[in-house]
């Protein structure tokens, strides 16, 4: 961007700033969200949840579905890179 360009955005830096940021906290919250040691430790309270006798076992199944998948889609890296976050 040229020196003119810049001098008229200055006023949207603000806004531009916050986008930022906002953008590096939702890829953290992603790479967070589907990072297998996380998703591996929410798997092992689950069967203590049900061994517990805390949920039922369709709940279980439902749940360890929900796990696998985003166990799944951590493992082949489509999260935490911003793909299909708005920008």
């Amino acid at each position: 961007m040229g020196l003119i360009t810049e001098v008229l955005l200055l006023p949207l830096a603000p806004a531009r700033g916050g986008a930022w940021a906002i953008r590096q906290v939702i890829r953290e919250a992603e790479r967070i969200y589907y990072d297998p040691a996380t998703v591996r430790a929410e798997l092992a309270r689950l069967e203590q949840q049900l061994e517990a006798g805390e949920i039922t076992e369709e709940e279980f199944d439902r749940q360890e579905d929900e796990l696998l998948d985003r166990l799944e889609t951590g493992m082949h890296g489509g999260a935490g890179s911003g793909e299909g976050t708005a920008r």
